[in-house]
This record gives C-alpha cells, structure tokens and sequence, in this order.
C-alpha cells in the first residue's frame, strides 16, 4: 500500500531497498504490503556494471522513518538486504 504522505517526499529521503530486477520488485511489494507496511515506491537511476559502469534503472523503495526498522526486519526475515 503506498503511503501518500511518503509520496510528497515529506518523510521518506533515502531507499530502504533498490529492486534492480522487475521480479524482486513485484515479491518485495507482496511482502510490505502483506506486513501492513506503507510503502512509496519509484523508478530511479543508479550506477551498475564493473568494468563497464552505466546507467540502470531500479525501482527504489521508501518508507516513513519511523517505519524503517519494521520494514527491514520484515525484509531480512524474507531474504532481502535492507539499505541501512
């Protein structure tokens, strides 16, 4: 469920998580919104590659301060690494 408070950007300034794979996106918002937790989540830019860097996009994932270690702890206990 996405947290129109989040959406204004008001609350929510760094990613909890990075989805760089459609998939762990779409299994990440299951798990949230099956936790009850509010969540915003948006397509973003980041830095991938090693030896050739470029230019991917991810969908990056926010949720209330207050809400964080909840997510994480929900996240870690389904097999994703929480940004810290």
């Amino acid at each position: 469920m996405v947290n129109p408070e989040i959406e204004d950007g008001a609350e929510a300034e760094r990613p909890v998580f990075i989805a760089r794979r459609l998939a762990d996106a779409e299994r990440l918002e299951a798990v949230l919104t099956a936790a009850g937790i509010e969540y915003d989540v948006e397509p973003d830019t980041y830095a991938g590659g090693l030896v050739f860097r470029s230019a991917r996009v991810g969908a990056f994932f926010y949720v209330a301060d207050e809400l964080r270690d909840r997510a994480a702890a929900v996240m870690s206990e389904n097999g994703f690494a929480p940004i810290k």
